[in-house]
């Protein structure tokens, strides 16, 4: 019988019987399939609660970086990554702006954008400002959709209106509804409120709402990192300089522009996968920032200062939260904000702006010194040691081995397990 992937009321079925279809369809061995019902720290209800045809779990390592300072506050920050020496470089770099009160950051707003598109609006900006004629009634008729972020302090704090046109749709009206969200993401709360004034919407220009949905553009959610550090603490002036010349690169260079900011979200993101954040919201948030000026920038600068002090600042925009979603729904989630000591959204928003300066840091350092691979391949090293089957101390002894030689190869790790496994010398 042909193989189809058309399986009437999957969804219906229970957890086991989707795992036992899909073991089924791709000839797993029961090994496997074992493997795919362990759902570790993560109980099965909530795991098959969370998300739609649930067949098991996948865990990714949970870390703490070291040495941070934020604010002339210790803290200790759960990260969850797959790729070697992230965390380290993370701890490492924060050891090096430990100065002062070390790294500061700011994350005053909590703002997001929920967007209303009105199309085949004649007259449209003449409609505009029958809009914000009306302004006042569709603040409070959309505040009342939440009375509970009310009593928080949240709320509709602003209506903004864009005027477009488009042979296919007409007169186009954009309509930005600019909620301050408090502790969540705020992505749903947003949402009801636009679904809700899109009929005042209508009425008013004699369009027709199409689009009614958050914006990840968070533009008014912005969160600031910034610190200096004597130029010995990344290893002198010279270094300094490299680290700096590193930036100016960025700046000029759209295509190092893009390497330099994903070694940013390497430290963000890992903060925002322990937490439970929604993550492609990031991400997409932070890139689009990065072009707002039509030509995609970094995210970070750094500076020698005329007293011979590195001094780095960042900005992204950190549409977060700390109530609501898989936050407050996952278990490991909810330990790593415990761990932080973090309550509110903006703090937690300071925290991962300064881990990603932290990180960058690290990055250039790295790339303007010894190069980004030593560090980085010696772990790879011993990933690939523990891959070809190696255990305890022989997983370092392969590790050394391979990098010694110049060969930090799968094969050559395999052949060097085997080889100490039968007794013979690596060396």
């Amino acid at each position: 019988m042909e193989k189809t992937s058309r399986i009437q009321g999957f969804y219906k079925l229970s957890l086991e019987e989707r795992r036992r279809i899909v073991c089924e369809w791709a000839g797993l061995t029961e090994e496997e399939c074992r493997t795919l019902s362990e759902f570790g720290n993560l109980p099965v209800k909530i795991g098959d609660s969370m998300i739609e045809n649930v067949i098991g779990a996948m865990s990714y390592p949970l870390a703490v970086a070291t040495n941070f300072l934020i604010n002339g506050r210790d803290y200790l920050v759960p990260m969850v990554i797959e790729e070697t020496s992230v965390v380290a470089a993370a701890s490492n770099a924060a050891r090096m702006l430990r100065h002062g009160k070390g790294i500061l950051a700011n994350a005053e707003r909590q703002e997001m954008i929920s967007q209303i598109h009105l199309v085949k609006v004649n007259s449209p900006r003449f409609k505009a400002m029958k809009i914000i004629e009306a302004k006042k009634e569709l603040l409070d008729y959309a505040a009342q959709q939440d009375p509970t972020l009310l009593k928080y302090g949240g709320g509709p704090r602003d209506l903004e209106v864009r005027v477009m046109e488009h042979p296919a749709l007409g007169g186009i009206i954009i309509v930005h509804l600019v909620v301050d969200v408090r502790d969540a993401m705020g992505a749903n709360t947003v949402n009801t409120m636009a679904e809700a004034i899109a009929p005042l919407l209508e009425k008013i220009t004699g369009g027709e709402a199409r689009l009614r949905i958050v914006s990840n553009h968070a533009v008014y959610r912005v969160a600031r990192a910034w610190a200096v550090t004597p130029v010995e603490e990344v290893g002198g002036l010279e270094v300094a300089r490299k680290i700096m010349e590193a930036s100016i690169l960025a700046e000029i260079d759209p295509y190092r522009a893009v390497t330099h900011n994903k070694g940013i979200m390497n430290g963000v993101i890992a903060v925002a996968l322990a937490t439970g954040q929604d993550h492609r919201a990031i991400e997409a948030g932070a890139h689009a920032y990065a072009s707002r000026t039509g030509v995609y920038k970094p995210l970070s600068y750094w500076e020698v200062t005329s007293d011979n002090y590195l001094a780095g600042s960042l900005e992204i925009p950190l549409q977060i939260g700390v109530v609501g979603g898989a936050v407050k729904v996952h278990p490991v989630a909810k330990i790593a904000l415990k761990i932080l000591g973090v309550n509110t959204a903006r703090e937690l928003a300071e925290v991962m702006a300064a881990v990603g300066l932290a990180q960058n840091l690290a990055a250039l350092r790295a790339l303007v010194t010894e190069g980004i691979q030593k560090g980085h391949m010696r772990l790879h090293a011993r990933n690939l040691a523990i891959m070809a089957g190696a255990s305890g101390d022989l997983i370092d002894r392969v590790a050394e081995k391979m990098i010694r030689d110049g060969r930090i190869r799968y094969d050559y790790a395999k052949q060097l397990v085997e080889k100490a496994l039968q007794g013979e010398p690596l060396d």
